[in-house]
């Protein structure tokens, strides 16, 4: 379904059908959305429609893209009542939305009862949803500023949640008073049906046998539903919100019965929604790690984000979701022999953290760098460049620095990805010859090397003669450019003389900052 500027592709959840062409004339970026079905099968139905026609409206005009994700789910007993347990609707709410990350940037639930909870959902996923109640505080305040009294036919667990009254009730602000001609000051006052037409007409209305869940659009479910809004005029409400996503779909048969307005939710829900397509302010920044190469270096990464962090609460930490794959071939062996290529591997990696939700990715491996230009036209976050962290460290130093030292694998070496950066920031590398180069190897892959798990004794003194020969030969500061080097052991004394870089500290620090 098409416009002839807008354009519309309305699949189940895929990101093959989310990528489809549209007509030359639309521009090309392509806003995405997400409608969680299954949720009430008619009010998700009904929403997807109305989603769909205000897509055809947009201002500007720009092309849309909306999946519609319905699995089956059930609701159980007890949907009407205020003690329903709506633990089994979170699950399916929280997979649902966590599937659409990476393939839609915003997403809608049409579901009064699942926006109760969502904030419980909401941090622990990419995807902006959507939020019903902002949706109808800007439509009420927008065309109905005069209102102080807002009747809702809703749930008996939403009603006794207390959100609608959290959400719309409360004082009018006074800006808008004065500029709408409210009064300042004036309080909005949410209303329900009484106690018994709650409970006896209206949740019959929506599940009883002759129920719009049974699938009855009129006879006894619209008696029902004239009586509830009776009952709301009768309390004085303006206006009349259904806080069911089921009520909407009867707006043509129920509006000219009633003497007030009756708010289509689902209508307003879908247009707020089609101008609501940036991410959601606030978001918690969530790092991805791709780890395993090697694994020692991934956990002291790890160790130095929290200890780096300022925090005086386990919250005021970084979120991090890891992959610890040790299994990503090695890139030094790739790069200086015929070993097997990672970048596949690794891209995968990066990919699945992507998808849980990753702002941005951090390889605490220097090797690994020299193959993150490949990968990166791949994936949707960036990748945080660790030896352009390093480079950036050692142009703020206090004393400039010409001469850089550079203890690596032969990989990292060979590359010459720190030299590129290097001389492109205007300085030397200094490099082993050989000899010492091999000593550096064997502190790393030796059998009393740091990947064997040893951090003292013959590493030690391997690492030691690479440093003594680099400062030899002018270096004025030293990277220990793998990040199982920093776990080695050194004399307190060199460590004193030369400023030895620790690329994943740096690493770490960037990566605090980025989420600050």
């Amino acid at each position: 379904m098409e416009a002839s500027a807008t354009r519309l592709s309305v699949n189940r959840l895929s990101a093959a059908g989310l990528a489809a062409g549209g007509p030359s004339n639309a521009p090309d970026t392509v806003t995405r959305y997400g409608v969680v079905g299954g949720l009430g099968a008619l009010g998700s139905a009904d929403v997807l429609l109305k989603t769909v026609r205000a897509a055809q409206y947009c201002k500007p005009p720009r092309r849309v893209d909306i999946a519609f994700e319905q699995r089956h789910f059930e609701d159980g007993p007890g949907i009407a009542e205020e003690g329903y347990d709506p633990l089994r609707r979170k699950f399916y709410v929280y997979n649902v939305l966590k599937d659409m990350q990476g393939k839609v940037e915003n997403a809608l639930v049409p579901c009064f009862l699942s926006h109760t909870f969502l904030a419980e959902i909401t941090p622990e996923i990419s995807v902006n949803v959507v939020d019903i109640f902002e949706a109808l505080q800007d439509r009420i305040r927008r065309e109905y500023p005069d209102v102080r009294k807002i009747g809702v036919l809703t749930s008996s667990y939403v009603r006794a949640s207390g959100i609608f009254t959290r959400r719309l009730s409360g004082p009018v602000s006074e800006p808008m008073s004065r500029s709408e001609g409210g009064e300042p000051g004036a309080e909005l006052e949410v209303l329900y049906p009484e106690a018994r037409v709650q409970r006896e007409v209206l949740m019959e209305a929506i599940y009883g046998p002759t129920g719009i869940k049974s699938g009855h659009h009129g006879g006894e479910c619209l008696q029902q539903l004239m009586e509830a809004c009776d009952d709301l005029i009768r309390q004085g409400a303006e206006i009349i919100v259904p806080g069911l996503s089921e009520i909407p779909v009867m707006m043509a048969s129920l509006q000219p019965l009633i003497p007030v307005p009756l708010l289509d939710s689902n209508r307003i829900y879908a247009e707020y929604a089609l101008g609501h397509d940036r991410e959601q302010e606030g978001r918690q920044f969530k790092l991805g790690v791709l780890g395993g190469v090697g694994p020692a270096a991934t956990v002291d990464f790890m160790r130095k984000v929290v200890g780096l962090t300022r925090a005086e609460r386990d919250q005021d930490h970084l979120k991090m979701v890891v992959e610890q794959n040790p299994q990503i071939p090695d890139r030094t062996a790739n790069l200086i022999g015929n070993g097997e290529d990672p970048s596949i591997p690794m891209l995968a990696t990066c990919q699945r953290l992507e998808g849980d939700g990753a702002n941005a990715i951090a390889i605490p491996c220097n090797t690994a760098h020299a193959f993150v230009a490949r990968i990166q036209p791949y994936i949707g976050i960036p990748i945080i460049n660790m030896l352009t962290a390093v480079v950036d460290h050692i142009a703020a130093m206090e004393t400039p620095v010409a001469r850089v030292g550079l203890l690596a694998t032969s990989g990292t070496v060979a590359s010459r990805v720190y030299h590129d950066i290097l001389e492109a920031s205007g300085r030397e590398t200094l490099v082993p010859d050989a000899s010492h180069q091999a000593c550096v190897m064997d502190a790393i892959y030796g059998q009393q090397g740091v990947k064997a798990g040893h951090t003292s004794g013959e590493c030690s003194l391997m690492l030691e003669a690479a440093i003594e020969h680099l400062l030899a030969q002018g270096a004025e500061v030293v990277i220990l450019g793998c990040t199982e080097l920093p776990l080695i052991e050194l004399p307190k004394a060199l460590r004193e003389r030369v400023a030895l870089l620790d690329p994943s500290e740096i690493l770490a620090r960037c990566c605090i900052a980025l989420a600050q």
